[in-house]
């Protein structure tokens, strides 16, 4: 009898499952899920399968026998979770929607011993903007609005005894969100000087760029780019990087504009330091430089930016 009771009562459960509405809707939930799986598990496979072609191995900072100390770069990844997600919806691959990674080299520049640095990563598609600043006061203004306009940060590198005479001008370099750099107290010949002298010099600069801007300054620009490893060495123990330039445009020459121009567009290369003061033909040059630079697809940070491990562009194809 019980047998007979356990049976009857199987009967009816699995009547009830069948016949069910929600069971129904359970069912068809999970075929529906499992067309998706497998439609998209497609192309999931092909994100994965395609990644190598979108990827870039990272570079390593090296120290070269000629540009001295160049940057890594960062090596680019496919996050292929991320990436599936955002095709997911059209379910279909576009490399327009893969989501990237970066991954740091082995070697960075805080890696490599002291040693001067002309150009960025050849890889890296940023320039930068040098402004030395001990006179020419009067341009300022014009530079800064310039820059402001055109939505472009500079490297400012200023003189001690020019911070000390103008508070304001340099308190208004640093709010306008440019980077601050050491330039030396008072202008020497750094290559002719004694270490303790070189030494007092970068201090006293650091000193008071940072009592009167609240900048903590992290590079130096020696004064006409005269230096010797001394320099270098001592600025490091500072934890200052000292730069100098691979494009200059001779400005305190008085060129025409036109001149000026032709001159940097005509070496301008991915990392590039472009050096300049302030003087009335930067003043005048410099909205058709910015635009000019940018129409060649560079991108213009700052120095410490454009020396960075960072890629500024997600565009491997580029």
């Amino acid at each position: 009898m019980k047998k007979i009771v356990s049976l009857v009562g199987i009967v009816v459960v699995s009547w009830f499952l069948v016949n069910n509405p929600l069971a129904d809707t359970y069912v068809s939930t999970l075929q529906e899920k499992s067309v998706t799986v497998t439609a998209n598990g497609s192309l999931y496979t092909t994100i994965s399968e395609k990644a190598k072609e979108f990827e870039k191995a990272p570079i390593d900072a090296k120290l070269d026998p000629v540009w001295k100390a160049i940057p890594g770069l960062n090596g680019l990844k496919v996050d292929i979770d991320a990436s599936y997600k955002n095709m997911k919806k059209e379910k279909k691959f576009n490399e327009q929607k893969l989501v990237f990674q970066q991954v740091k080299p082995e070697i960075t520049l805080a890696d490599l011993p002291p040693a001067p640095i002309y150009k960025g990563n050849p890889d890296k598609e940023t320039v930068s903007f040098i402004i030395n600043v001990a006179w020419g006061n009067e341009f300022l203004p014009d530079i800064l609005a310039t820059l402001k306009k055109h939505h472009v940060k500079a490297s400012f590198f200023l003189e001690g005894r020019w911070v000390q005479k103008n508070p304001d001008l340099a308190k208004m370099i640093a709010e306008a969100g440019h980077e601050i750099g050491n330039h030396s107290y008072t202008h020497p010949d750094m290559s002719k000087i004694s270490s303790s002298k070189i030494h007092e010099e970068i201090v006293k600069t650091n000193d008071v760029i940072e009592a009167t801007t609240g900048e903590q300054v992290t590079l130096l620009a020696p004064p006409s780019g005269y230096f010797n490893n001394e320099v270098v060495k001592i600025a490091d123990q500072q934890k200052l990087k000292t730069v100098i330039w691979s494009v200059d445009t001779i400005d305190w020459q008085k060129p025409s504009p036109d001149t000026l121009l032709n001159r940097v567009l005509a070496k301008i290369h991915n990392g590039a330091l472009i050096l300049m003061h302030p003087t009335e033909v930067t003043t005048n040059s410099l909205e058709r430089l910015i635009i000019e630079i940018e129409n060649k697809g560079y991108k213009i940070d700052t120095v410490s930016d454009m020396l960075s491990e960072e890629r500024e562009s997600y565009n491997t194809k580029k």
